[in-house]
Formats: C-alpha cells, structure tokens, sequence
C-alpha cells in the first residue's frame, strides 16, 4: 500500500434501490486490502459506508468482480452490485453485453433500454450441497419453525413465506436465522408475501450486513423459491424497501433487471489508508 498512501486511492459508490456499494478499479493497480480497511471504509461514519464494497480487476471476458461484506467477509455472488457495476462498465465502453467473472462463475450483463441493466445470475442451486446445508435434508421445505425454502444464488438463502412481511421484526428475526446451524457459511434471510402470481413483497437480512433496502440475490432467490412451491410463475415482480426489481427465472438462468444509479467520485486520502495498517 506504499504508492496508495501516497497518492490515494480513488472510489465510486453507487446503489441498486438503495442497496449501496463502494467500488474499487483495481485493473493494474494492487489495491492492498485488508479486512481492516474493508470495515473502516464500511464505518457510515468514519468512512464512506456500504451495504457491500466491490473489486474490479482484470480477468475473464470484460472483467471479474470481487465482493466484500461490511464485516471484511467475501460473498462469491451481489447481485445489484454487479447491475451497478456492469452500468458502469457499458458506459465507459459502449458496450450493450458484458460478460463478467465472478467466484459465482460467468455472468451475462445486458442493457435493458430506459436506463435499465439485466444481469444473468445463473442457474440457482437447489440441492442442500451446493447451496451448502450442514446435513442432506428437502431444500423446499427446512425443518425450521415456519418451514422456510434454501437456495442457493452463489451465496445461501432462506426465504420464509409470511403473511405480512412489513410486520415482522426484521432487525431481530433476521439474525436469528442467519447463524442458524443448518447454515455453515451463514445465510441471507428473507421474509416474503405473495400479493399475486406474478407479485412479490420482500424484505431482506443480509449475512454480514444485517437489513439491507434491496439485494438483487435475494429477490432471484426468493422468486425461484415462490416458484418452486408453485405460489407464482417464473417471472415477477420483487417490491422491496428500496424499490423494485423483476425477476425472470428462464432457461438459461436468473435474470434480473432493475435501475442503478452512480451516486459519486472520490479518494481516500492518504492519512486514512494509513491509518488502516
């Protein structure tokens, strides 16, 4: 980091619904993180704030992106992340399709027209393994009060279907779960009632975060579990706090589409980044 405190390191932050990010470009450059800057670039006061920071560097196809937690845990999949960062990257190159890498593996971005990006999520994983559970059980139904589904978008969920989910205490309910044992790797948890076929209301805990306005995984995750236990078709529309998304579960993967917005430009100054060692 010895260039970097000398010279800065410069940052964008952009949201999806409210879900806020702080991106790094790290193509040629050694960022030199840690998880101790991570958390202090997390701290909305002391540093600028996010739900999740995002890397981007070079790799397979147009770039790959890496994904940070505001606890300095790494997440292999965000999905409004990489809308926002795909945004970025068609605007700065004028490209309609973008194919990003990602622990989660490669990802189809696509301009939507009006402003809007369509991300490819991929298949969801379905199979207790993979999303990972502790033990082999049925993915549709957990054997938790409440029966919620597990899925897995490349990072695990757990989606409880409720009648109100504006009623339920989301600070309190969403880390009880998230440290639920049947989750080794913890799990985001959602909260959702269907309104229509093809109409969701959701609200969203994300593992190392906590409530978040929005998260484009969770809302792929909870329109394939509304799909699986046969409460709406593939494709609807998510409302969360922050705003909404719509979700198409079709062959080729889960495709999400929803607005992005690139808030600001800056740099962390020299004394800050030091002050990290």
């Amino acid at each position: 980091m010895d260039q970097l405190d000398h010279t800065g390191l410069p940052f964008f932050k952009m949201h999806g619904l409210g879900n806020d990010f702080v991106v790094l470009d790290g193509r040629g450059r050694d960022l030199g993180l840690t998880p101790a800057l991570i958390m202090a670039i997390a701290d909305r006061h002391r540093g600028i704030g996010f739900d999740q920071l995002a890397v981007i560097s070079q790799g397979m196809g147009d770039a790959h992106l890496t994904f940070y937690n505001a606890d300095g845990s790494t997440s292999a999949a965000c999905g409004n992340a990489t809308r926002c960062i795909a945004r970025h990257l068609m605007d700065e190159s004028g490209k309609a399709r973008l194919e990003l890498s990602t622990a989660r593996g490669a990802l189809v971005a696509v301009d939507a027209g009006g402003g809007l990006t369509s991300v490819n999520m991929g298949q969801p994983q379905l199979d207790w393994a993979e999303i990972p559970l502790a033990e082999a059980m049925d993915t549709l139904e957990l054997p938790i009060e409440g029966g919620p589904v597990a899925t897995g978008m490349g990072n695990p969920h757990c989606t409880f279907f409720v009648a109100d989910a504006e009623a339920v205490p989301l600070a309190q309910f969403g880390p009880r779960y998230e440290h639920h044992p049947l989750y080794p790797e913890r799990t985001n948890v959602q909260v959702a009632t269907v309104i229509g076929p093809d109409h969701i209301r959701m609200r969203v805990w994300e593992r190392g975060v906590g409530v978040t306005l929005a998260s484009g995984s969770s809302s792929c995750a909870t329109a394939v579990a509304a799909a699986r236990r046969g409460l709406t078709g593939r494709a609807v529309r998510v409302d969360l706090d922050g705003g909404t998304i719509h979700v198409d579960w079709r062959e080729d993967g889960v495709w999400m589409t929803g607005e992005t917005a690139h808030v600001a430009s800056g740099v962390f100054t020299p004394a800050f980044l030091a002050a990290q060692r």
